[in-house]
């Protein structure tokens, strides 16, 4: 049975986690990791601590949905311990946390995506077809949240239009705008707009829209559960724990 630690267990996805590894065969709960208490019951065989190292020493592999700076930390510790396998989930990465996700992948197997989904990753490649097919198409990406969510423009959206500008050999970060307000001149061809609405309880949706003169194209995905990322954390999981040391990401799981 392999032991699995889940860091970030009392967030929305984190908790959702804990119960699915419940009815799972060859996956077993061995851990949580909390700053402070826990906020709902759980086995008494499972290892609650707000010690790192303890955290990391009682797994085998470790599943994050946490914010950026815990998750900076769990990576600092690993390297300094030895780590095991990690998938994260965690979104809103700085440019240091993302080089520290590689510096890690060299020591351990990491399986890092910004969604867990099947349909997601799909979307991805989707993506990248009509954006390197409809060339002379806009490109326009609205993604919805609930009003909890902290990083915008979400994750996902930002990996959809990185895969559209890759595509297009168009580096994301050179034309991407994501606010326009005032006279700001006309669309230029390369833009690509990412943009991010929140409101109520919405778990997540994606649309990336490919615009022209007489047509438009518009490809979505919509997450109406959050079991949907907590059940692809743990088949990554699955799959992670048998790999070598490398960066991952959740195509190459699925193997899509």
């Amino acid at each position: 049975m392999v032991r699995v630690g889940v860091f970030g267990a009392s967030g929305r996805v984190g908790r959702l986690i804990v119960d699915h590894l419940r009815e799972h065969d060859e996956l077993s709960l061995s851990s949580v990791y909390v700053r402070n208490e826990l906020n709902f019951a759980i086995d008494h065989s499972v290892l609650v601590t707000n010690d790192m190292k303890t955290f990391i020493g009682s797994c085998d592999i470790i599943i994050d949905f946490s914010l950026p700076d815990a998750m900076e930390k769990l990576l600092e510790t690993a390297l300094e311990v030895g780590g095991r396998a990690i998938v994260i989930g965690t979104t809103g990465l700085s440019t240091h946390q993302k080089n520290l996700l590689i510096e890690a992948s060299n020591q351990m197997p990491i399986l890092y995506a910004t969604n867990m989904s099947m349909g997601v990753a799909l979307l991805n490649q989707l993506v990248a077809t009509a954006s390197e097919k409809l060339r002379d198409f806009d490109i326009e990406v609205v993604e919805m949240h609930h009003r909890y969510k902290k990083d915008a423009p979400s994750g996902t959206a930002l990996t959809l239009a990185d895969s559209a500008a890759r595509a297009r050999g168009l580096d994301l970060d050179k034309v991407r705008t994501s606010g326009r307000n005032g006279d700001i001149g006309e669309r230029s061809c390369d833009e690509i707009a990412v943009m991010a609405l929140r409101g109520g309880d919405i778990v997540g949706r994606h649309t990336v829209g490919f615009y022209n003169d007489g047509e438009y194209v518009e490809l979505s995905h919509t997450a109406t559960s959050r079991d949907t990322f907590a059940k692809g954390s743990i088949r990554a999981a699955e799959w992670l724990v048998k790999q070598e040391n490398g960066l991952y990401d959740i195509k190459d799981c699925l193997g899509i």
